[in-house]
């Protein structure tokens, strides 16, 4: 038997427990759809992610977000319960380099992913949430010089992405929206 992953009703559960904000919830459920989608398009084009562990750690990396350091106490939960992949996940989610290729993606790399192309609840791609983050750090040269290195480093993998799936990841977003 494989190891054990967050179900969906854990993860709710947990939500409630800790007194998550409905407008973090939502955000959660939009990262967890925007990184299952990414990840099952590429397992189509012969992938092999695990789209329980992405959706277990996606539906919590925000659990605790209004309070400091929200990625280590949320990580500290997961690991609490015996869920270790989920936890290093969360504990990574907010500062994780991106590889430089398609064949180096896991599943941290899916969550990471499905965080920065949803801003708030809403789907809004690559760019637009990345120049969300650019206007928080306005005026802290060092944090937007680090924060534009990542954006063209993240710009490369993603257009790799897209060709290894066959299409943009705009199009794979309102795909999917069609079928549900």
């Amino acid at each position: 038997m494989g190891q054990k992953h967050l179900t969906v009703e854990e993860c709710e559960n947990l939500l409630k427990q800790y007194h998550t904000p409905t407008h973090v919830i939502r955000h959660c459920h939009a990262v967890a759809y925007a990184a299952m989608t990414l990840a099952e398009a590429l397992n189509r084009a012969g992938s092999h992610l695990d789209i329980r562990l992405i959706q277990g750690a996606a539906l919590i990396h925000d659990i605790l977000r209004v309070e400091d350091k929200h990625w280590e106490k949320g990580a500290e939960i997961a690991r609490n319960l015996g869920y270790e992949a989920e936890a290093n996940i969360i504990a990574v989610h907010m500062t994780y380099e991106l590889p430089k290729t398609v064949a180096e993606l896991t599943e941290t790399e899916l969550v990471c992913l499905g965080d920065r192309v949803v801003k708030e609840d809403q789907y809004v791609g690559f760019e637009e949430r990345m120049q969300y983050i650019l206007e928080k750090v306005r005026g802290n040269k060092e944090a937007e010089r680090r924060i534009t290195q990542k954006i063209a480093d993240t710009r490369i993998l993603l257009a790799e992405i897209e060709d290894t799936i066959g299409m943009t990841i705009d199009e794979l977003m309102k795909e999917k929206e069609r079928v549900v």
